[in-house]
């Protein structure tokens, strides 16, 4: 199969390993929608014969998420035979077992030159626990691997969330927050580039151009997280062997139902605020 080039207006490249979850947050950006994702996953092995298609940059990793990727039978397999030429970020609840991890992951393979940290736990306080969650980040730290947590700032828990930023920091961990995004009491929450996208209260003809590539569970291709998350025809599999990614604007008839992860202003992958994944016209 031929290399698959990443563009170099691309800013995340998003590896779904699995879109099951072992939580089952009220919140869940991934249930925005309809949540009509497909579950089916790709074996280890065709994970690793795609992701080692690409060809990318030593500043843009493979992301892999979910879901909770290490739910995917072959999580650890596939950290451990991907190419060393790509990159590897982990998205992750660390609901593992993390011994098994540090037995069988070199940190070194997760761990570049960046603003953040290459593993990024989400603390979810309504589905997870602050103390056992963090003598796991403390233990995978002191191993030599690159992690941080992350919190959401809904507005149930924002509290919450401060407080733990604060004993995080007393311990030395890396504690950052994100903006909620979605729904809460009537409101929509988020800042967003585009008016009203995300409401669901009309639906028009654009053209849409992404800078993200977005690979589905079983390999499938998506314009956008909407287009994942909503299950609409993708626009190729990562084991075509013809796959080539085209940098180009694409129709798209439902715009007002975007979700806000492809439409948010947020940082870029080098921590500078004001970037969107998506150009809308």
């Amino acid at each position: 199969m031929k290399p698959i080039a990443i563009p170099q207006t691309y800013n995340y490249i998003a590896t779904f390993l699995s879109l099951a979850c072992n939580l089952r947050c009220s919140y869940c950006i991934n249930y925005f929608g309809e949540g009509k994702f497909l579950k089916k996953h790709l074996s280890g092995k065709d994970w690793v014969k795609g992701l080692n298609r690409i060809v990318s940059r030593d500043d843009l990793p493979i992301s892999l998420q979910g879901g909770e990727p290490s739910l995917h039978k072959d999580f650890i397999y596939i950290l451990n035979n991907v190419k060393p030429e790509l990159n590897i970020d982990i998205l992750t609840n660390l609901q593992f077992d993390e011994d098994e991890f540090i037995c069988n992951v070199n940190p070194n393979r997760i761990k570049r030159i960046s603003p953040y940290a290459s593993i990024r736990v989400s603390y979810h306080p309504e589905t997870m626990q602050l103390e056992p969650l963090v003598k796991k980040v403390l233990k995978l730290q002191d191993n030599g691997f690159s992690i941080g947590i992350w919190g959401v700032m809904h507005p149930t828990q924002e509290t919450e969330i401060l407080k733990a930023r604060e004993y995080c920091a007393s311990l030395g961990i890396d504690f950052r927050t994100k903006e909620f995004l979605g729904e809460y009491n009537g409101k929509m929450y988020g800042t967003y580039r585009y008016e009203g996208v995300c409401d669901k209260k009309f639906a028009k003809k654009v053209l849409c151009k992404t800078t993200e590539f977005i690979i589905g569970s079983n390999g499938d291709i998506y314009r956008c997280h909407s287009d994942l998350y909503e299950g609409r025809k993708p626009i190729g599999n990562i084991l075509d062997e013809n796959f080539e990614i085209e940098d180009k604007f694409r129709e798209c008839n439902v715009f007002g139902h975007c979700n806000p992860c492809d439409v948010k202003l947020k940082t870029n992958r080098f921590q500078q605020f004001g970037h969107t994944s998506v150009e809308i016209k």
